[in-house]
């Protein structure tokens, strides 16, 4: 076990895009963590959609051995964090396992608004920041305007900031001996009872739950009987060790250390994040703080594509959900899709991260209905109700006012794009509340706007308006009164509940146009003809039509009579009617995913 004065624990934090796992990969590679011929580009980004998408969704601890000048080999466990808003959940978690933190810039962008808001979280937590300019290998590269940026945003010494390039490894020697000298190391309460908190976990199919975890007080080895807290299930430890890209075996962990334990949990309902794990015979007096209590802003129905598949999809998300924490599911039906989930996720992109992994990683096929956010209903009873599903939507002639979430959403963009973002806030329904010029050359502009608003296409609209130089935050600052009407989707005149949507109503018809086209494109056409409408109550506010597969029964009749062909086309069209009357249109999964395609996806 390690002497704690010889640990260190830091994670790196920044804006999407600045360089995270890059200089993760030079510290792994300094370390000789793992040999030459295996290292590639993001090595702590284990997920193939995280290496496709060139971002990281997970959290990644590894442990890293360091000889520092003073002779002394140090431990420093290393927490690599995703940058998007949509998991900042990741980022706050590996926050709270650790005494300092890398704020991570990029010498060609600068600070941007996600390395605002990653700050704030760290100084809350009371971490040792580092400031440190990557990418100064660039052409564009400006460290002085970047230190000056560092010295009026953030409040930081500029003195103190390192510059190093995570492509080339320059100064990342400095920064190792910059983490054992400035980071402080965790405090030693050996002799206390044992307190680890639980930050992460996956499922190993043969060992069960592998639990991640830090350790506050005391310290856990192999044999120990063990305690979770707030579910009171008691395991013993068969395995603990350290993350050094794959998993390391090690006599026991101390207080300060951040490693794994395998007890042989197979009920997955009884890790949680957050979780105090503590002696069975020698308990903790109390538990950890944990973390805040994830809040969800979009949310979508989740269903297997066979409904006889459920309780293998139900498992699926079960294990999905200990590796991913800020997923929230229920038990939800369907009328036309059977038995799923209604979940909750943090952001549009976290939703798409969900779907993907449990195609994937699960080898599940499912259909997710649109998204939605939650809104708050007053009934003319002065009942108040929170519904996110259009299932729960009451009877428009009971509801006295509806209200929709806000946020503040901040945007730090160049100059030269501040015309083309205001308009596309304003089409947003945005209300600008501050424009502030942050130097010559970059403003921060602060709109108000629904949430709902955000969650289709808005981010993408964003980058390519910016040409991927705005960068984007936000924050939900609460409810507003809005114009809320639920728009149905009918096809064959059967309203199908997996297309409901909550709308705003000035903006329904538009909405209604573009799924009934999308739908239109995407249903296989019939031996009948298929009306697709969009409705809200009794009122059909946009149509489109499948026309049906046609038999020519026109091709026996050669000339002769216009009233023989009048008589076959007659016959025909009754056919078709009663076909209609008892057809049944049969939706591809294709369909359902139009309705959840952007603008541009829709387009290509």
């Amino acid at each position: 076990m390690r002497d704690p004065s010889l640990i260190r624990n830091f994670c790196i934090i920044a804006h999407i895009d600045h360089g995270k796992s890059t200089l993760a990969d030079r510290f792994i590679e300094k370390a000789r963590v793992i040999d030459q011929r295996k290292m590639q580009d993001q090595m702590l980004d284990n997920m193939d959609i995280e290496r496709e998408r060139g971002i990281t969704i997970k959290s990644q601890a590894v442990a890293l051995e360091y000889e520092a000048e003073d002779g002394k080999t140090y431990t420093l466990n290393l927490v690599d964090t995703p940058g998007h808003v949509d998991f900042s959940y990741e980022v706050s978690r590996a926050i709270s396992s650790c005494e300092g933190a890398i704020l991570l810039i990029d010498a060609t962008q600068g600070v941007e608004a996600q390395t605002l808001s990653n700050m704030y979280m760290a100084v809350e937590h009371n971490l040792e920041i580092i400031p440190v300019i990557n990418k100064i290998d660039m052409p564009s590269a400006d460290p002085d305007e970047v230190r000056r940026q560092i010295e009026r945003d953030l409040g930081l010494d500029p003195e103190g900031a390192l510059c190093v390039s995570g492509r080339y490894g320059t100064g990342v020697d400095e920064l190792f001996e910059a983490i054992v000298r400035r980071i402080p190391a965790p405090a030693a309460t050996a002799a206390d009872p044992l307190q680890a908190l639980i930050f992460d976990s996956h499922y190993d199919p043969y060992r069960g739950v592998v639990v991640h975890l830090r350790v506050f007080g005391g310290s856990i080895s192999p044999g120990q009987r063990i305690r979770l807290m707030s579910s009171g299930a008691e395991y013993e430890v068969e395995e603990t060790g350290q993350f050094r890209i794959t998993l390391a075996k090690t006599e026991g962990l101390n207080s300060g250390a951040v490693g794994y334990i395998i007890a042989g949990i197979k009920t997955i309902s009884d890790v949680r994040v957050g979780d105090t794990v503590t002696d069975a015979a020698r308990p903790c007096a109390a538990p950890l703080p944990g973390f805040r209590e994830v809040k969800p802003v979009v949310f979508s129905s989740i269903y297997p594509m066979d409904a006889a598949d459920y309780e293998e999809f139900k498992v699926a998300v079960e294990k999905l959900k200990l590796n991913d924490a800020s997923l929230v599911y229920e038990k939800d039906n369907s009328l036309a899709l059977g038995f799923g989930f209604r979940c909750g996720f943090l952001g549009l992109l976290h939703l798409e991260v969900v779907q993907e992994r449990l195609e994937r990683e699960y080898d599940q096929a499912i259909i997710l209905t649109a998204p939605s956010v939650r809104y708050r209903l007053k009934l003319s009873t002065g009942e108040t109700v929170h519904i996110d599903n259009p299932a729960d939507y009451p009877d428009p002639s009971r509801i006295a006012e509806a209200e929709e979430p806000y946020i503040k959403a901040s945007i730090i963009t160049p100059l030269a794009y501040i015309g083309n973002l205001i308009t596309l806030c304003m089409d947003k329904r945005g209300i600008q509340t501050s424009f502030t010029h942050l130097d010559e050359k970059r403003v921060e502009l602060c709109f108000e706007m629904p949430l709902a608003e955000v969650l289709f296409d808005f981010y993408d609209k964003l980058k390519s308006t910016s040409r991927g130089y705005a960068s984007f935050d936000y924050d939900v600052i609460g409810y507003r009164p809005t114009k809320l009407a639920k728009l149905d989707i009918l096809i064959n005149g059967k309203p199908v509940d997996a297309f409901s949507q909550l709308v705003y109503e000035p903006g329904a018809y538009e909405r209604a146009r573009k799924v009934c086209e999308r739908l239109s494109r995407n249903i296989p056409r019939q031996q009948f003809k298929v009306p697709i409408q969009g409705s809200i109550g009794s009122k059909v506010i946009a149509r489109e039509t499948i026309n049906p597969v046609r038999k020519d029964v026109l091709a026996k009749c050669y000339g002769g009579d216009i009233s023989r062909k009048r008589k076959l086309l007659e016959k025909q069209k009754e056919g078709k009617k009663r076909m209609k009357m008892v057809g049944d249109v049969e939706l591809p999964q294709e369909a359902f995913l139009a309705v959840l395609r952007t603008d541009e996806e829709a387009e290509r």
